[in-house]
């Protein structure tokens, strides 16, 4: 069993910057962060596999990057530019296939960490 635990959400305006963290306790191929607002359904917002193969959301694109430290099992979305419809609980998921959102297949899930943009 993998333990996953976000880290970095906050409370920022418009056009501020966060980055969240997501520790590892254990090995996992692929991970992912997704994003959920009061009332709307999950989204994907970037994924990443072990050998670097990213994907993004359009509506990210170009502001948020995702990586990792393969050596600590952990995984980084750094967010840019950020707006208020970026405003969401975000969660980072771990599974054990690659493509895109490792080919939606995940085996664990954090508690998320909120992050919230003022205009």
């Amino acid at each position: 069993q993998v333990q996953l635990v976000e880290s970095g959400g906050g409370s920022v305006q418009a056009g501020g910057s966060l980055r969240l963290s997501c520790a590892a306790s254990g090995y996992t191929y692929c991970m992912a962060w997704f994003r959920q607002a009061p009332g709307k359904e999950r989204e994907g917002v970037a994924g990443i596999d072990r050998v670097g193969s990213t994907t993004y959301a359009d509506s990210v694109k170009g502001r948020f990057t995702i990586s990792q430290d393969n050596a600590k099992n952990t995984l980084y979305l750094q967010m840019n530019s950020l707006k208020p419809e970026d405003t969401a609980m975000y969660y980072c998921a771990a599974g054990y296939l690659g493509g895109r959102y490792c080919s939606d297949s995940f085996n664990y899930w954090g508690q998320g960490t909120q992050v919230t943009v003022s205009s």
